[in-house]
């Protein structure tokens, strides 16, 4: 917002975020003043109550903190909770920030300590007003120290889409609406690719003032996280609309957003190896976190890409040239294994190790590269892990550290250090069957004449050995199933990395097919032809 709030940030929270939920770490630190309050103090000490609340305490609770609420009492509504230093900002910007007025609120029926409600309020400003509707609910849980029936509070039960550090406001947008459309331009909406709606956010936040448009006045949700644009909820006053062009393809899209819902909690980018040009991004994941491009987690067995350009860059080995399958690798007492069932190959070329995915081929040449040689590799010819990509939103460019000790094997593999999105390893994917990097861009260069990220990619006769084992991985090696009746040009890499905590691997595949190159990553989806080979497939039948 420019003018008309103050955005006064969820009250004692303060947030360190990388990535999404599973991607990095969230630590929150908390300023609490007890678990809350009931509004009036008893005299004298009386027995704290224990065990689940009640039905009658869940109805009398809830009924409180509603009744509060839309008296516009922040500070008696937030007593309520079990968090009520928290609360109180929020409820306090609800009326002073959003200005929302004339509050009324219905519960449903209880589902045990959980309360549905819906909420009807009006949102005014600058002479301007707007009904404003929605659902959420509320749990009360019992009070650990006082043993009080309170609201467990979340941001969530002011609104199911607020999030830590997010905050309401209404006043002039932060930035003018944009149009965006692919590059036919086919108009791209968040109703019709809803996975796209961060995406269209953040296009909004930094080209909005550039694209012709000016602000309206709107209630938002302005997102704590970096990089996030504002998420409008009502539009007060139009403004002029500006237009973004990006680099998307709606037939390629469409496929992506189909695709990734038959998966929970996965993502999947598909690129123009030619240009580098995003065709398609689609998340499907209950944060809404866009993981395609800012997830960072191991790439499991698709790091084989450039772990085999490595070997051949370094002329440790060849495709055609050797790279045994034991049953088992030493490297600095860690013990590597491969996929349960996985048959020992001594005689193995590093094609026939590639194509079945034999991590104990690519371990046993730990002690043959040195410990920055993959790091060197992945920078240098794959343009990866410099921070350094300009995509025209924010991304994550990959890492892939220079470490020694039993890391050194495990990156080989796609597991120690190494971390990864779909983006970067669609990427890897195209330069691999190019042999040029060519930075991955959503909207054109030309919008902003920004600077892109350069790599001096692969020489011809690597390319042609990884196009061989891509192509007969996918032919007759473990995408064979995946990859079936796909025409044309094609390869592809399966991976399944282990996290610790997890009880399934996640499940990673990247491939291409003629000029498109998409990758796609599932949490917990298992080896890497089971739930992420199908997301690509889908996406690489629209050929772009």
């Amino acid at each position: 917002m420019r003018k008309g709030a103050r955005a006064a940030v969820i009250g004692g929270v303060f947030a360190v975020m990388v990535g999404g939920a599973g991607y990095g770490a969230y630590n929150v630190v908390t300023s609490i003043s007890g678990d809350g309050g009931g509004g009036g103090g008893a005299a004298g000490p009386a027995p704290v109550k224990t065990g689940p609340p009640s039905g009658a305490e869940v109805k009398e609770a809830s009924r409180a903190f509603f009744a509060a609420w839309e008296k516009g009492d922040a500070a008696k509504a937030a007593a309520y909770t079990n968090y009520a230093s928290n609360a109180e900002g929020l409820l306090a910007g609800y009326h002073d920030d959003a200005h929302l007025t004339d509050v009324k609120i219905t519960p449903g029926a209880p589902s045990g300590a959980t309360v549905p409600f819906s909420v009807k309020a009006t949102v005014s400003y600058d002479g301007k007003s707007k009904p404003f509707a929605y659902d959420s609910e509320l749990t009360v849980v019992r009070g650990e120290t006082t043993g009080k029936a309170l609201v467990d509070w979340k941001p969530s039960v002011v609104h199911p889409d607020l999030k830590d550090g997010d905050t309401l406001v209404t006043g002039e947008s932060a930035s003018p609406a944009i149009e965006a459309v692919d590059r036919n331009n086919v108009v791209l909406t968040k109703e019709k690719y809803p996975s796209l709606g961060p995406i269209l956010d953040a296009l909004r936040e930094k080209y909005g003032d550039t694209a012709g448009g000016s602000p309206g006045i709107e209630l938002s949700i302005r997102h704590g996280g970096e990089g996030s644009g504002d998420t409008t909820l009502v539009t007060l006053a139009k403004g002029r609309t500006g237009k973004v062009r990006t680099t998307l393809s709606a037939s390629a899209q469409a496929a992506a957003e189909k695709a990734v819902t038959q998966y929970s909690e996965s993502s999947v980018v598909a690129v123009k190896p030619s240009t580098g040009e995003v065709l398609a991004v689609a998340n499907h994941r209950a944060d809404g976190f866009n993981a395609a491009f800012l997830g960072k987690l191991a790439p499991g067995s698709t790091m084989k890409i450039i772990s085999a350009a490595t070997l051949i860059d370094n002329g440790i080995t060849t495709a055609n040239g050797p790279a045994p399958c034991t049953a088992t690798a030493v490297w600095q007492s860690q013990t590597f294994h491969n996929l349960t069932g996985m048959q020992p190959q001594e005689n193995a070329t590093l094609s026939d190790s590639f194509a079945r995915s034999c991590n104990t081929a690519f371990v046993k040449y730990a002690d043959a590269v040195k410990v920055d040689s993959l790091t060197n590799e992945a920078q240098q010819r794959f343009g990866l892990g410099q921070n350094n990509w300009k995509t025209g939103i924010e991304s994550f460019d990959g890492s892939v550290p220079a470490s020694g000790g039993p890391d050194t094997a495990a990156n080989l593999i796609g597991q120690g250090q190494v971390q990864m999105s779909p983006l970067n390893m669609a990427s890897v994917t195209a330069t691999a069957m190019t042999g040029v990097f060519r930075q991955p861009v959503i909207v054109p260069r030309a919008l902003d004449d920004r600077e892109l990220a350069t790599a001096k990619g692969l020489s011809a006769g690597t390319v042609a050995q990884l196009r061989s084992m891509m192509n007969r991985t996918a032919v007759s090696g473990t995408a064979a199933r995946v990859m079936a009746g796909l025409g044309g040009r094609i390869g592809a890499k399966t991976g399944s990395a282990e996290v610790d905590g997890q009880a399934r691997s996640n499940s990673w595949f990247t491939g291409y097919r003629n000029d498109i190159a998409a990758a796609a990553m599932t949490q917990e989806g298992g080896h890497g032809g089971e739930a992420a080979g199908p997301i690509v497939a889908a996406v690489l039948r629209t050929g772009g």
